[in-house]
């Protein structure tokens, strides 16, 4: 089975194993590096071991391509549909004018300008799970991309956000471009997810080369504070 199939899982027991939380049934981000949580398969201790691993009044996002059980003892939050983009390995024409590495001093930044746009999930220490990159304006955070889950062999192209001040540049093209080929000169394959109604923001991605692979499951649960 292709690790994309379960991308959450295949990063957290491999790249990302130093930022997980759980074992071998199922695993986690930190909750201060992102809410993904997911296990190797769907069977009943499996399902079990990754509801242990969510928090009272802190959901977590369950990403896999097979349908997503219930959890017990949790409730469910959010049923929706995304689809999986792979790269074509054609690279990308970009602009890298004004584009910088984003460091770890950004990082309250990056969480301003994530927690304005709502990119999809992003919290104090999301940073730490590959490189970022930014554009600023009057020494203002304007946009950024990133890289987030990591795959034996694949990387994703997530954290795309532009500040509303900042939006009509090109920005957000720009920075995926220049992330998507920052990927591509590592040797590695970029991915990305988006939900399977945004067509705008597949349309955007078909341009950089990115071709969807298959739809995706998304689901969010909860445990109840006390």
């Amino acid at each position: 089975m292709s690790p994309l199939e379960r991308p959450v899982w295949a990063s957290l027991s491999g790249a990302h194993a130093h930022l997980a939380q759980g074992d071998g049934k199922a695993r986690r981000y930190r909750p201060d590096v992102n809410r993904f949580v997911a296990g190797p398969d769907d069977e009943p201790d499996t399902l079990a071991a990754m509801a242990a691993l969510i928090e009272p009044g802190d959901p977590a996002l369950v990403v896999q391509a097979a349908a997503i059980p219930d959890l017990p003892d949790v409730a469910l939050v959010l049923r929706r549909a995304a689809v999986q983009m792979v790269h074509d390995g054609t690279q990308p024409d970009g602009d890298d004018r004004g584009i910088v590495p984003l460091a770890e001093s950004d990082a309250p930044e990056m969480l301003a300008l994530a927690t304005l746009t709502n990119p999809g999930q992003f919290r104090e220490r999301t940073n730490l799970k590959g490189d970022l990159f930014g554009v600023r304006r009057d020494g203002s955070l304007a946009a950024m991309a990133g890289e987030r889950l990591h795959p034996p062999g694949c990387v994703e192209l997530s954290g795309v956000c532009t500040h509303p001040d900042f939006r009509g540049e090109g920005l957000a093209t720009r920075l995926s471009a220049h992330v998507t080929c920052a990927i591509l000169g590592r040797g590695e394959t970029p991915f990305l997810h988006a939900w399977k109604d945004n067509h705008g923001a597949i349309a955007l991605y078909e341009k950089l080369g990115y071709r969807i692979r298959r739809e995706m499951n998304v689901a969010v649960f909860e445990r109840a504070k006390g």
